[in-house]
């Protein structure tokens, strides 16, 4: 197994950030502030992190009323992964029942194909040689044996900002502890852009 790290760590308060966009879309994947881990030549595992959003309780030193009691009850609270919330990546299916947009791996190899071919036109558009490309292609398809077919029903699929239908579709499953959420992305298909 090729586990590499890529050095993306928070930078120092003077540095540039880099934000890591889909090839095909423009859409924020993820940037450099994650610890990028670099696997099969093809893709790019992130641990994320579940946060907590809203349900903040500000004490002003006031004595609360017991209707007001009543309200602060009410907890108004979601947990999110990070990287899904802080780089506006959608759900691909219907998050209240558990839908997801891919109900088979037959569903998700279209798309994953379609999407490849565009990469692939990218890489070429931008000078890669043919050898980086066979490269990438052979790790995907070999990342994809390994580690998506066998557990395709562990995944959740999510989507740029803009969902755009061809752009990458990032995958989200949980690391052996069941705790730890982290995402997939495909390596040929993303560029750079500093900030």
């Amino acid at each position: 197994m090729n586990l590499r790290p890529v050095q993306c760590f928070p930078p120092a308060d003077n540095a540039d950030i880099t934000v890591i966009q889909d090839i095909v879309t423009g859409d924020e994947i993820i940037s450099d502030t994650y610890k990028l881990i670099e696997k099969d030549d093809a893709v790019y595992e992130v641990d994320c992190k579940k946060v907590t959003l809203g349900g903040e309780n500000f004490d002003i030193g006031a004595n609360p009323s017991a209707e007001e009691a009543d309200e602060g009850l009410d907890d108004s609270s979601k947990q999110v992964i990070d990287v899904v919330h802080g780089f506006r990546l959608s759900f691909l299916g219907d998050e209240a029942s558990g839908t997801r947009a891919f109900g088979t791996k037959k569903e998700y190899m279209g798309q994953l194909k379609s999407y490849m071919k565009k990469v692939v036109a990218k890489l070429k558009e931008g000078g890669a040689d043919e050898e980086k490309i066979k490269a990438f292609q052979t790790g995907a398809q070999n990342y994809y044996t390994k580690h998506i077919a066998p557990n395709f029903k562990d995944f959740d699929f999510y989507t740029g900002e803009s969902m755009d239908p061809d752009g990458m579709v990032v995958l989200l499953n949980y690391r052996e502890d069941g705790i730890t959420p982290y995402m997939t992305i495909w390596k040929g298909g993303l560029t750079e852009m500093k900030v």
